[in-house]
């Protein structure tokens, strides 16, 4: 049964996060943007030895429609075991406007966060980190709400250029922008496209990239990653009646 997140407490979890305010106009989000990404760290080395749980988090929408369904799923590292999904209905607390993903779908994803039971070590988006034109990305602004690790996975570029890496898996190209490495182009499979890896907070992009391949099974897409967008999707299936 997917779980019914009201108005009331999207707001009320916009509202206690100092860094994410409600009722911003985008010029106002891409300011606050710009003051937040001072404080993302993105050149820590993740330790992969020492991370016991991955989660993932993702969003689906009906076109249309002022939905947000929002999913939030556990694995246990390495093993790419589920320990807990957690989903939600909420209302779309802010226009889409590019570059201002995390303040469209981080209020639906808030109150999963904090009713998790089995705490994650490390958090992969389905989005971009510091590969983002302020350098916080919805990854990125995660991280910092919650003060975990956290990688973007993307399947498009948003800023940077990059070489075509070689064909096979683990083959990555550096991704270039603002004469500053933001991440990397990855194969995760063999002659499959790449996707962008870019550190979000508490990571680098080469620990980035190790622990987004380590999550991998054989697809362009790590685990915890398609588990999130699967149930995602089940939440907004379920909600409509399939």
């Amino acid at each position: 049964m997917v779980e019914v997140i009201s108005h009331d407490e999207v707001i009320s979890a916009v509202k206690q996060k100092r860094m994410l305010p409600g009722d911003l106009t985008p010029r106002e989000a891409a300011a606050l943007q710009e003051r937040l990404a001072s404080s993302v760290v993105a050149d820590m080395p993740l330790d992969l030895g020492q991370i016991r749980r991955v989660a993932a988090a993702d969003v689906s929408y009906r076109r249309g429609d002022e939905l947000t369904f929002a999913s939030l799923v556990v694995m246990s590292f390495p093993d790419m075991e589920v320990l807990e999904e957690l989903s939600g209905v909420a209302p779309v607390a802010f226009s889409y406007v590019p570059g201002l993903l995390s303040f469209r779908e981080l209020p639906a994803l808030i109150p999963l966060f904090e009713r998790v039971k089995h705490a994650p070590d490390a958090v992969l988006v389905d989005g971009q980190g510091i590969a983002h034109p302020r350098r916080i990305g919805i990854a990125s602004h995660l991280g910092l709400l919650f003060s975990v690790p956290s990688v973007g996975v993307a399947k498009s570029v948003l800023v940077g250029e990059y070489r075509e890496p070689g064909r096979r898996k683990g083959a990555k190209r550096p991704l270039i922008f603002n004469e500053e490495k933001v991440g990397y182009a990855l194969r995760t499979r063999d002659g499959v496209k790449p996707v962008f890896v870019s550190p979000g907070h508490l990571a680098d992009p080469e620990s980035s990239c190790a622990l987004v391949l380590a999550c991998c099974r054989g697809y362009r897409l790590p685990e915890p990653i398609r588990a999130a967008h699967a149930l995602a999707n089940r939440a907004r299936l379920e909600s409509y009646g399939g």
